[in-house]
């Protein structure tokens, strides 16, 4: 079953790099995911990945109320948030985790730390004083 969704993952990935549902390029993703090395590190529950897609599923209008926010009401201030990783985090819900983080217009992941923690940049409105 971890074959299958690292396979899902890698080709899912592959397709939104390329945006193209085309049989060809859908088989290229096929054999690109085949061919990358796998690991045999757990992959997390599936309870993990269904709170995963359903963050994925959030941040898109998330995104785009963040981006309407920002062009009526510009954001000049910012700061920089260690969040913490949950423990036994697999790597696909890590990358799955950075890439809703990276998503929405306010946040970007600019490092991750072995030890559990991503380093986030946010931009903010500025505090009326």
């Amino acid at each position: 079953m971890s074959g299958y969704l690292n396979i899902i993952l890698r080709l899912t990935i592959w397709l939104l790099l390329t945006s193209d549902l085309s049989l060809e390029n859908i088989a290229i993703g096929i054999v690109i995911s085949l061919i990358l090395p796998h690991t045999h590190q757990s992959i997390g529950t599936l309870r993990d990945w269904l709170q995963a897609i359903g963050k994925i599923v959030m941040a898109i209008p998330t995104a785009y109320i963040e981006a309407i926010e920002m062009i009526f009401r510009p954001h000049q201030a910012e700061d920089i948030v260690i969040e913490r990783v949950p423990p036994n985090r697999s790597s696909g819900l890590i990358f799955l985790d950075i890439f809703v983080i990276t998503f929405t217009p306010k946040t970007i992941v600019f490092k991750y730390h072995q030890d559990g923690g991503y380093e986030v940049h946010r931009v903010k409105r500025r505090k009326n004083s």
